[in-house]
């Protein structure tokens, strides 16, 4: 049954509504044959927020990336949103050809009756909430199998773990743009198409070649000549790994058409001091800085600043000890970074804990709202500390 004109008109004065108020057009609604629950048919609904809606209005892609046994996250070119399903308590209707009251306005419409079908219904829908792109899984699966030079036996298997850019692209819940940030982050570099990072003595090995030749040609540091690098090195290493140890270790530029790189210091004294940890559980905290200093370039200054997120000072031994905590190497979970954290130290003060928490931060999150959250603040010998909300096992 069709409804008439009058038919819609009588119902609207029993609602005691003002026909004159409303616009000409009436869509009357109805069930089709077989119109069924969004859950049991092909369709579901997502609520994208503007930005994500121009996105595939201008042509860009959306991809749900996750393993099976993974929560799933949606990524845009650069961002990464976890999915989540809303209940409702209205029922969502899909209306295929429905108009909007704006697309209604602009067309000539009198008091005509628009009669629709319903083609399915859903009392619920996919939220989308921005988080933290999930990288942890990416270092995991390049550390798999790190590249130590084109000599090692490792290069010469065929069977060896690797992963290209479309491998990781399905693999890891991360945006495009995130994860090439992260690759950068790791210093990783593509070797035959094959995302690799370098094994970290490889690397020490590379950088100790670099920063021999700068001291025996008595270089600037802040002006170490690519080409020149090539011509001496390359004998002794890949040209293309040369290349890629600048780049991890200083900055590209070019000067009247010579390319140069400006070494970053922070970044070779804590490389420094990571070769000297990493073998040691505990270091004593002077003969550490003694020996570091001596082990960094001449002309480099070290200083504990360089080792934030890398290394901790227990200031409460005696004597002080250093030891290697890499901030890599924690949980990417916020409960569990922190359970770990207080798992090695009961009692945390913020600038100790700040660099082990600091990339947790969310959109507009401060680490003080994360201690707030996680943590319990407490007064020791006049100092702020931090301990677990929660007993730890």
């Amino acid at each position: 049954m069709k409804r008439t004109r009058e038919e819609v008109d009588a119902t609207l004065q029993i609602a005691k509504l003002n026909a004159a108020e409303l616009l000409p057009a009436v869509h009357c609604l109805g069930f089709r044959p077989g119109a069924s629950s969004a859950a049991a048919g092909d369709f579901c609904l997502l609520e994208l927020e503007p930005t994500l809606c121009q996105q595939l209005e201008d042509g860009h892609s959306l991809v749900i990336r996750g393993d099976k046994d993974e929560q799933a996250v949606l990524c845009s070119k650069d961002k990464t949103y976890d999915l989540k399903i809303a209940d409702t308590s209205n029922m969502l209707l899909f209306i295929p050809g429905c108009k909007t009251p704006d697309q209604l306005k602009k067309e000539d419409s009198h008091c005509n009756i628009i009669h629709t079908e319903i083609f399915g219904f859903s009392n619920n829908y996919w939220e989308l909430r921005r988080c933290r792109p999930k990288l942890k899984k990416l270092k995991k699966l390049l550390m798999e199998n790190p590249y130590e030079g084109p000599d090692s036996q490792k290069e010469k298997d065929s069977n060896s773990s690797k992963y290209t850019t479309e491998d990781l692209l399905d693999q890891i819940q991360a945006s495009e743009e995130e994860i090439m940030t992260q690759l950068q982050v790791l210093n990783a570099c593509e070797i035959g198409g094959y995302w690799r990072i370098l094994e970290f003595d490889y690397e020490m090995k590379l950088l100790n070649h670099v920063t021999q030749l700068v001291d025996s040609e008595s270089w600037s540091f802040s002006k170490v000549p690519l080409n020149t690098c090539l011509q001496e090195l390359g004998p002794l290493e890949p040209e293309e790994m040369i290349e890629h140890c600048l780049k991890c270790y200083g900055k590209k530029y070019v000067d009247e058409g010579e390319v140069y790189f400006e070494l970053d210091a922070d970044k070779i004294c804590r490389a420094t001091a990571q070769m000297l940890l990493q073998n040691a559980v505990k270091f004593n905290l002077a003969e550490f800085q003694e020996v570091w200093q001596q082990s960094v370039p001449e002309g480099m200054i070290t200083s504990l600043d360089q080792l934030k997120g890398l290394a901790l000072v227990d200031r409460h031994s005696r004597p002080e000890i250093i030891s290697l905590l890499k901030v890599d190497d924690l949980p990417e979970d916020n409960q569990e970074r922190f359970n770990s954290l207080f798992s090695l130290r009961e009692k945390w003060t913020e600038e100790d804990i700040a660099p082990y928490i600091q990339d947790l931060c969310g959109e507009k999150q401060t680490i003080g709202a994360l201690l707030t959250k996680y943590s319990r603040s407490s007064m020791q010998n006049g100092v702020k500390v931090y301990n677990s909300r929660r007993p730890i096992s």
